[in-house]
Protein backbone atom coordinates (compact mmCIF):
# COMPACT_ATOMS: atom_id res chain seq x y z
CA UNK A 1 0.00 0.00 0.00
CA UNK A 2 1.49 3.43 -1.12
CA UNK A 3 1.57 5.88 2.21
CA UNK A 4 -0.44 8.64 2.23
CA UNK A 5 0.84 12.08 2.43
CA UNK A 6 -2.36 13.83 3.47
CA UNK A 7 -3.62 13.24 6.55
CA UNK A 8 -6.74 14.12 5.98
CA UNK A 9 -7.09 11.68 3.01
CA UNK A 10 -5.87 8.70 5.79
CA UNK A 11 -8.31 10.26 8.03
CA UNK A 12 -11.21 10.10 5.54
CA UNK A 13 -10.44 6.50 4.47
CA UNK A 14 -10.34 5.53 7.60
CA UNK A 15 -14.14 6.38 8.44
CA UNK A 16 -15.46 3.88 5.51
CA UNK A 17 -16.55 0.62 6.71
CA UNK A 18 -14.41 -1.99 6.16
CA UNK A 19 -15.75 -3.45 2.36
CA UNK A 20 -16.10 -0.18 1.16
CA UNK A 21 -12.55 0.87 2.23
CA UNK A 22 -11.19 -2.05 1.05
CA UNK A 23 -12.54 -1.84 -2.58
CA UNK A 24 -11.62 2.18 -2.08
CA UNK A 25 -8.05 1.51 -1.62
CA UNK A 26 -7.60 -0.70 -4.50
CA UNK A 27 -9.23 2.15 -6.32
CA UNK A 28 -6.55 4.90 -4.77
CA UNK A 29 -3.62 2.00 -5.71
CA UNK A 30 -4.37 1.65 -9.38
CA UNK A 31 -5.36 5.48 -9.96
CA UNK A 32 -1.64 6.18 -8.01
CA UNK A 33 -0.28 3.42 -10.92
CA UNK A 34 -1.77 4.59 -13.62
CA UNK A 35 -0.74 8.41 -12.90
CA UNK A 36 2.94 6.59 -12.54
CA UNK A 37 2.80 4.74 -15.84
CA UNK A 38 0.89 7.20 -18.00
CA UNK A 39 3.02 9.82 -19.90
CA UNK A 40 2.23 13.37 -19.28
CA UNK A 41 0.49 12.93 -16.10
CA UNK A 42 3.63 14.18 -14.75
CA UNK A 43 2.63 13.24 -11.00
CA UNK A 44 -0.32 12.90 -9.21
CA UNK A 45 -1.43 15.38 -5.82
CA UNK A 46 -3.78 13.28 -3.33
CA UNK A 47 -6.17 15.93 -1.73
CA UNK A 48 -9.48 16.31 -0.33
CA UNK A 49 -12.14 18.07 -2.81
CA UNK A 50 -15.56 18.15 -1.59
CA UNK A 51 -14.54 15.82 1.83
CA UNK A 52 -14.12 12.98 -0.90
CA UNK A 53 -10.59 11.80 -1.82
CA UNK A 54 -9.32 13.46 -4.86
CA UNK A 55 -6.48 13.04 -7.53
CA UNK A 56 -5.07 16.00 -9.29
CA UNK A 57 -2.69 16.43 -11.72
CA UNK A 58 -0.44 19.57 -10.75
CA UNK A 59 0.48 20.20 -14.02
CA UNK A 60 -3.05 20.15 -15.24
CA UNK A 61 -2.74 17.41 -17.71
CA UNK A 62 -5.78 16.20 -16.47
CA UNK A 63 -9.05 16.31 -14.92
CA UNK A 64 -9.73 15.72 -11.35
CA UNK A 65 -10.97 11.98 -10.17
CA UNK A 66 -12.32 11.64 -6.57
CA UNK A 67 -13.68 8.52 -4.76
CA UNK A 68 -16.40 7.91 -2.20
CA UNK A 69 -18.80 5.59 -0.57
CA UNK A 70 -22.10 7.09 0.14
CA UNK A 71 -24.49 5.03 2.88
CA UNK A 72 -27.24 5.46 0.38
CA UNK A 73 -25.87 2.97 -1.61
CA UNK A 74 -24.05 0.83 0.42
CA UNK A 75 -23.30 -1.77 -2.05
CA UNK A 76 -21.05 0.57 -4.61
CA UNK A 77 -17.94 3.07 -4.43
CA UNK A 78 -18.15 5.87 -6.73
CA UNK A 79 -15.51 7.28 -9.01
CA UNK A 80 -16.32 10.61 -9.48
CA UNK A 81 -15.27 12.87 -12.90
CA UNK A 82 -15.73 16.50 -13.32
CA UNK A 83 -19.39 16.27 -15.31
CA UNK A 84 -18.21 19.76 -17.42
CA UNK A 85 -15.83 16.99 -19.23
CA UNK A 86 -17.06 14.53 -21.74
CA UNK A 87 -15.21 11.87 -19.51
CA UNK A 88 -18.07 9.79 -18.55
CA UNK A 89 -20.12 10.34 -21.85
CA UNK A 90 -17.26 8.61 -23.96
CA UNK A 91 -16.72 5.93 -20.64
CA UNK A 92 -20.33 5.10 -21.33
CA UNK A 93 -19.71 4.66 -25.14
CA UNK A 94 -16.72 2.61 -25.17
CA UNK A 95 -17.77 0.41 -22.11
CA UNK A 96 -21.53 0.15 -22.05
CA UNK A 97 -21.96 -3.09 -20.37
CA UNK A 98 -18.54 -3.58 -18.51
CA UNK A 99 -19.44 -0.28 -16.47
CA UNK A 100 -22.49 1.19 -14.59
CA UNK A 101 -23.34 5.02 -14.56
CA UNK A 102 -24.50 8.04 -12.25
CA UNK A 103 -25.37 10.49 -14.68
CA UNK A 104 -22.35 12.34 -16.53
CA UNK A 105 -20.72 12.18 -13.55
CA UNK A 106 -19.11 8.77 -11.93
CA UNK A 107 -18.59 5.14 -12.54
CA UNK A 108 -20.59 3.13 -9.71
CA UNK A 109 -18.30 -0.05 -8.83
CA UNK A 110 -19.67 -2.74 -6.73
CA UNK A 111 -18.54 -3.42 -3.10
CA UNK A 112 -18.28 -6.86 -3.73
CA UNK A 113 -16.29 -8.62 -6.56
CA UNK A 114 -13.61 -7.27 -9.05
CA UNK A 115 -13.46 -4.06 -10.94
CA UNK A 116 -12.84 -4.37 -14.64
CA UNK A 117 -9.18 -3.36 -14.15
CA UNK A 118 -8.15 -3.21 -17.71
CA UNK A 119 -11.42 -1.00 -18.46
CA UNK A 120 -11.11 1.32 -15.48
CA UNK A 121 -7.26 1.45 -16.21
CA UNK A 122 -8.01 3.11 -19.41
CA UNK A 123 -10.83 5.31 -17.83
CA UNK A 124 -8.43 6.87 -15.38
CA UNK A 125 -5.39 7.61 -17.98
CA UNK A 126 -8.38 9.03 -19.88
CA UNK A 127 -9.10 11.73 -17.02
CA UNK A 128 -5.44 12.05 -15.63
CA UNK A 129 -4.86 13.34 -19.74
CA UNK A 130 -7.83 15.03 -20.26
CA UNK A 131 -6.68 18.15 -21.30
CA UNK A 132 -3.22 17.21 -21.95
CA UNK A 133 -5.13 15.28 -24.93
CA UNK A 134 -6.77 18.33 -25.97
CA UNK A 135 -4.50 20.71 -26.44
CA UNK A 136 -2.88 18.11 -28.38
CA UNK A 137 -6.15 17.62 -30.46
CA UNK A 138 -6.42 21.50 -31.09
CA UNK A 139 -2.56 21.68 -31.53
CA UNK A 140 -2.81 19.17 -34.43
CA UNK A 141 -4.54 21.09 -37.25
CA UNK A 142 -2.86 24.19 -36.49
CA UNK A 143 0.54 21.69 -37.02
CA UNK A 144 -1.06 20.84 -40.23
CA UNK A 145 -2.18 24.05 -41.49
CA UNK A 146 1.09 25.25 -41.31
CA UNK A 147 2.87 21.86 -43.28
CA UNK A 148 0.22 22.81 -46.15
CA UNK A 149 0.79 26.01 -46.23
CA UNK A 150 4.66 25.52 -47.03
CA UNK A 151 4.29 22.81 -49.15
CA UNK A 152 5.51 24.15 -52.71
CA UNK A 153 2.25 23.66 -55.30
CA UNK A 154 3.27 22.44 -58.41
Amino acid sequence: MTPFAHAGVAARFATYPPRARRKLMALRELILRIAATTEGVGGIEETLKWGEPAYVTPNRAGSTIRLDWKPNDPDHCAMYFNCQTTLVDTFRTLFPRELRFDGNRALLLPVQGEAPQDTLALCIAAALTYHLQKRRARAAPQAGAKKKASAPKR
